[in-house]
């Protein structure tokens, strides 16, 4: 289902504000540290704040009307109030710090979240200031403490696997009466990198192939397994246990790792039986990607080496954190066209 996109003569006022607010943030330098400063902060009133001025401006219209001294006293002492309220609004986020910490691989469809340190110099403590993705709706609030820090964690949902850059951040403040909002827009520099959503249920691992002079029979697989088993031997280590035929069998078993020696377990894009997937992008592409995904994880659990094959490309046969998370950033830079 295709939905069209509105025209611009439909919606003037949305499609101007959207060209401005790109234009805006296209002027942001992107950098993981910044500092406010009088460059990069903005404030304007707020509705409570307009409401504010009108008050003040009929008390002024009706102190001089029927000259009530009073009334002069109370109109100028609420504008002074609104004035000092201003200046301290505006402090709040001068010369504030914020640097972002490198936001860690995550799978897509999950939450990704993202740490930002505040730091301050100041003797006195920053109070009510809000973090948040420009232009979501959840804020993250915080105070900071004088010549101190605090950790704020934001967090955004990636709609598509591959390396993509922080999306823009906003903080901002309306202390201490609410009158004044006071903002900045910061475009960090660090990208993220989004796997694969792994696939709920998948199918079995493949079977192992051959080794060069290790037989020519194929090891067939019906549960999961990649590894033969045999009975467990006084000695063999804890991770060569198979616990799930431990369960069914009600006996001791372990891994075959002579048998394991003679296969090797590829991971392959044109064997993952999905029609088509090698063809190009589009849905089918990313299904195989998803169960290769599963497979990566399954194996790794399963304590197995293993190789991944993506056309052309491969990750040769190993196992292991950093192999599975090589494994992982080719699935998700596959044909993406995003490089790390």
């Amino acid at each position: 289902m295709i939905t069209a996109l509105p025209h611009p003569l439909l919606h003037p006022v949305g499609h101007v504000r959207g060209r401005f607010q790109r234009w805006w943030q296209a002027r942001v330098p992107l950098r993981d540290s910044t500092v406010l400063t009088q460059r990069n902060v903005y404030i304007l009133p707020t509705r409570p704040g307009f409401m504010l001025g009108a008050t003040l401006l009929v008390l002024l219209v009706a102190a001089i009307n029927y000259q009530l001294n009073l009334g002069y006293l109370l109109t100028f002492l609420l504008a002074g109030s609104a004035l000092i309220g201003m200046h301290l609004c505006h402090g709040t986020l001068r010369g504030l710090a914020m640097h972002l910490l490198p936001p860690d691989p995550n799978f897509m469809g999950a939450s990704t979240t993202l740490t930002v340190n505040l730091a301050s110099q100041r003797k006195l403590v920053r109070h009510g200031i809000g973090l948040s993705i420009l232009g979501a709706a959840h804020w993250v609030w915080t105070d900071v403490p004088g010549q101190g820090s605090s950790t704020v964690h934001v967090a955004f949902t990636p709609e598509r696997r591959g390396l993509h850059l922080v999306p823009a951040l906003t903080a901002e403040t309306r202390f201490p009466l609410g009158t004044f909002r006071v903002w900045t827009v910061w475009r960090p520099a660090s990208k993220v990198l989004v796997y694969p959503s792994p696939e709920p249920m998948p199918p079995p691992l493949p079977a192992g192939e051959p080794r060069s002079g290790g037989g020519v029979q194929t090891h067939h697989l019906s549960s999961g397994e990649y590894d033969g088993v045999r009975a467990y031997r006084r000695g063999d280590p804890l991770k060569l246990v198979v616990w799930k035929k431990v369960a069914k069998a009600n006996e001791l078993l372990s891994r075959d790792t002579q048998q394991a020696q003679r296969f090797e377990l590829w991971l392959d894009l044109a064997q993952t039986g999905v029609p088509q997937a090698s063809a190009g992008a589009g849905p089918n592409l990313e299904r195989a990607l998803s169960r290769l995904c599963a497979w990566v994880l399954a194996a790794e659990r399963q304590n197995v080496a293993y190789g991944l094959r993506l056309g052309v490309q491969q990750v040769l046969p190993s196992s292991g954190e950093a192999h599975r998370r090589r494994c992982l950033e080719a699935l998700a830079l596959y044909r993406s066209g995003d490089r790390v």
